[in-house]
């Protein structure tokens, strides 16, 4: 990836210029242009979040989103104490209920705490008594009945555990005025205790992509919920175009869904041209999204796509399923141009349609591209997502607010 060089001028003092070199070129928005002087003291906020959010090796949008955020809450007048908890969230072993409960009780009266959505939906015999002395705020990436796959009986279990914090707690933050939506109306919360905090986009250079064409890239954990079953169904339907296709993403999530995703490419022959590639992180993904030539996510459920976003800030244009926020990622430009192409949920034929136009339409290629582009150009950076958090977390009540 090219650095982006920039001079800091010489101070009186020094004879050589300084220079700091980025990996990505920050995005410049006018939250950063009008943004609030720092406050000399910072007020503190306890982010109770999973353990395992700063593992490279299992990434998810989730965790970037939390430690992306600690990192900027504080120019917006919030010092972060990150506080991982070790679990099999959102179902719990009795080490890590006891760990939760530990932590959260040692917060002194009044204390400003927020909890990740998949820590504390599903224990709500630990949270809700908490929030009568605590003002907590919840962060939900995923309400935890919408995860694919689950047992119809564990969905509502956890369906209805999560309803219960959502209603105890006086701020409920999401990740997209879908996901707000989809909150208010089927738990039944007040509209304005839920929130939006959309995941940022640090824009990087352009992709170089391959020939302009032939490269897909899918960027998303290996499970059921992202349905990489349905790509490859898809793929295997297009086995006359020239393609390539490489998923990045963990592969530890569910090792029986893998397995059998490994069975399906071997069945349909695919084994030479679509490569499950495992996480990546850094340069190493960097890498990955310069060489693509258009992105690929089949998922069943997404309260935004933040793998969306990453590939428009280099100028990529998205092939999706229309279902969740990704709409919302994948946005439109200045313009009004889509640089995307959203096909119906549960329909591989659709994408393999799909993926014949752009194969065959030159037009079509150079119009999604042109839209990438100046969608590109106007992504909110991290610092929006930031500071709509610190505004949410600077109208949590002064004194805890007693369950409903």
């Amino acid at each position: 990836m090219t650095d982006v060089t920039l001079e800091k001028p010489a101070e009186p003092e020094r004879t050589t210029t300084e220079k700091v070199k980025l990996g990505y070129m920050p995005v410049q928005t006018s939250v950063l242009k009008n943004a609030e002087i720092i406050p000399m003291s910072l007020r503190s906020v306890h982010f109770v979040m999973p353990g395992g959010v700063d593992d490279q090796t299992a990434p998810s949008g989730g965790n970037a989103y939390d430690r992306r955020v600690s990192l900027d809450l504080p120019g917006f007048g919030w010092q972060v104490h990150k506080h991982a908890v070790d679990g099999s969230w959102p179902r719990p072993g009795a080490q890590a209920r006891a760990e939760l409960a530990r932590t959260l009780r040692e917060f002194p009266d009044g204390t400003v705490v927020l909890l990740d959505g998949l820590v504390a939906c599903g224990v709500p015999e630990i949270i809700v008594p908490e929030a009568e002395r605590l003002c907590l705020a919840v962060l939900v990436h995923l309400p935890l009945g919408d995860e694919t796959g689950l047992d119809p009986a564990l969905a509502a279990e956890l369906d209805a555990r999560e309803r219960t914090v959502l209603r105890a707690v006086p701020a409920v933050i999401a990740t997209s005025d879908w996901a707000v939506r989809r909150l208010v109306a089927h738990h039944g919360l007040a509209p304005d205790r839920v929130h939006v905090a959309a995941p940022g986009a640090d824009i990087a250079p352009l992709a170089s992509g391959t020939d302009g064409v032939s490269r897909l890239l899918c960027v998303a954990a290996v499970t059921p919920r992202k349905g990489q079953h349905r790509l490859v169904e898809a793929l295997a339907a297009v086995t006359d175009l020239p393609w390539s296709c490489v998923c990045v993403g963990g592969l530890n999530h569910d090792p029986e869904y893998v397995a059998g995703l490994r069975s399906l490419i071997a069945r349909h022959g695919l084994e030479d041209r679509l490569i499950l590639a495992g996480p990546q992180s850094g340069a190493e993904l960097d890498a990955s999204y310069n060489t693509a030539d258009l992105m690929v996510l089949t998922s069943y459920a997404e309260t935004y796509g933040m793998a969306v976003t990453e590939a428009l800030a280099r100028g990529i244009p998205v092939l999706a399923t229309d279902v969740g926020g990704l709409p919302e990622a994948v946005g439109r430009a200045p313009d009004g141009g889509v640089p995307g192409i959203l096909v119906p949920p549960e329909n591989p034929g659709a994408i393999a349609v799909e993926l014949r136009g752009w194969f065959g339409e030159a037009d079509v290629r150079r119009r999604l591209k042109a839209a990438a582009r100046g969608r590109r150009a106007a992504l909110n950076g991290w610092a929006g997502t930031a500071r709509s958090l610190a505004t949410v977390l600077g109208r949590l009540p002064n004194e805890p607010r007693r369950a409903a």
